[in-house]
């Protein structure tokens, strides 16, 4: 049950890590000081010198689980977290003589931010509903001596969660040009992962008759039953009931970290054709919950949990049309199936290829048009292709195919500093899982969730350039 927050790229990986990529969407075949992270073989078409980019990004996101199971009070309930990252850095410096370049990125390449859920979720609450018809039920039988005893009518309960979620990326790549048409880079990437969990579970009640006592924790509404009844079955339930539904919270730090080798390749047919292929490997992170408070029972304290990065293959191109207009596309896929996300079906931990059928996609496309010899603009739209089933879907952590529009443009300020700004907006297909509960009745419920959610990016980004043009 990990929340992580992917804006723009798979399912745990965040491929928006520039203002030029927010503004246009395709930079796969850059040549820019950002393929350090989309193509560090096309750095070698930078002018000889250091280069450095600062980009910052600020991102919102809403996210909306709607569960209809039965017994929730006003079903179907609308679960609303938010996500605010007003800080979103992507660092990037390279520096070339000849046909050799060196580079660095830092960035955040999963995560990112913290999602809060003032009411909690589904998986929270669910729980706290079925006392209604189970108390219901258990006390019919005592409606021929206390009349209506058995009328509980709804429930409350204080429930607060916020997840946090950064994986940090500090990369280094070597590349080289072997002739006008052909470069190569190799690098790796060294990804710190941390997560924070914080949530409260407290004040349990349930709706009584008035004339009971009304609004009380569901144990002293048996103690009251068992004083009327002098039924001693009632004050061993109670104080089941106690235990059960007890305040408590939760404080966890998970923690690890891993290794992705890099791999690029950059084609130059002629001077109007970028082509750029890149593999990343997989990163295999192990995390271990470090757990100060943890009254779920869910964290416990040194328990270590698979949550990968998985390998990533890109291909992207960008064609000069015209002197001023210019196309860029790429593709992406990320191999989901062959990576462990820590992921139960019931109860149980299993392999991506059990929740996964196909590996998730994206398709970009690009359009800059050069207005002066200072100004461009640029248009992108992006499609993502999650590949998940049913099963994979949860309130925490739940995959939705999307698509983006990004706009904005580029400014020279004065030789060798560039300015870029883009506005990205991310709007996702609803998703939903169908699944059999357990009825606190007997039996299994079939019932429903929806998983929805939706982003908007504002980011900035500075290019310096020192050297020869």
């Amino acid at each position: 049950m990990i929340p992580f927050f992917s804006y723009s790229g798979g399912i745990v990986t965040n491929q928006n890590q520039s203002a030029a990529y927010i503004r246009m969407f395709a930079r796969d075949a850059s040549t820019g000081i950002d393929a350090v992270f989309f193509n560090p073989a096309g750095l070698t078409k930078l002018s000889d010198g250091f280069h450095l980019s600062l980009n910052n990004q600020y991102i919102l996101q809403n996210k909306y689980v709607t569960s209809h199971y039965p017994y929730l009070n006003n079903y179907p309930v609308e679960y609303k977290g938010e996500v605010n990252v007003p800080l979103f850095p992507g660092i990037y410096g390279a520096y070339k003589k000849g046909n050799f370049t060196l580079s660095l990125g830092i960035n955040p390449v999963g995560g990112g931010g913290s999602a809060t859920f003032n009411d909690g979720l589904p998986s929270f609450e669910i729980p706290v509903s079925n006392l209604v018809p189970m108390l219901n039920a258990q006390l019919q039988p005592v409606d021929n001596y206390i009349p209506g005893v058995s009328n509980i009518t709804g429930y409350s309960a204080n429930i607060a969660f916020e997840g946090s979620s950064v994986y940090w990326g500090y990369q280094l790549n070597a590349s080289y040009a072997i002739n006008e048409m052909f470069s190569v880079a190799v690098g790796g990437r060294y990804i710190s992962a941390k997560n924070v969990y914080t949530g409260s579970f407290q004040n349990v009640t349930i709706d009584a008759p008035e004339i009971y006592g009304g609004t009380q924790a569901p144990g002293d509404y048996l103690r009251f039953i068992e004083e009327q009844t002098g039924d001693p079955t009632f004050g061993a339930v109670a104080n089941q009931l106690d235990a059960q539904t007890a305040d408590f919270e939760v404080d966890v730090t998970q923690s690890g970290g891993a290794i992705a080798p890099i791999l690029g390749l950059h084609i130059t047919p002629n001077d109007k054709l970028n082509v750029a292929l890149k593999y990343e490997f997989a990163a295999k992170i192990e995390l271990e919950n470090d757990t100060k408070v943890d009254g779920s029972g869910m964290f416990p304290d040194g328990e270590k949990v698979r949550n990968d990065m998985p390998a990533m293959f890109s291909a992207g191109f960008d064609y000069q049309i015209t002197d001023k207009l210019s196309v860029a596309s790429g593709f992406h896929m990320y191999f989901d199936k062959n990576a462990n996300y820590g992921k139960k079906l019931n109860g149980v931990y299993v392999d991506n290829d059990e929740l996964i059928d196909r590996n998730s996609t994206e398709f970009a496309l690009g359009l800059e048009y050069d207005v002066s010899e200072k100004l461009l603009l640029s248009i992108g739209y992006l499609h993502t292709q999650t590949g998940v089933t049913e099963d994979y879907q949860t309130d925490l952590s739940y995959s939705n195919h999307s698509n983006s529009i990004g706009l904005g443009g580029g400014y020279a300020i004065k030789p060798g500093i560039k300015l870029n700004l883009g506005i990205g907006y991310t709007i996702y297909n609803d998703a939903r899982k169908i699944y059999d509960a357990s009825d606190p009745l007997g039996g299994t419920i079939e019932t429903k969730e929806e998983y929805d959610k939706d982003n908007l990016f504002i980011a900035l980004g500075l290019d310096f350039k020192f050297g020869k043009n």
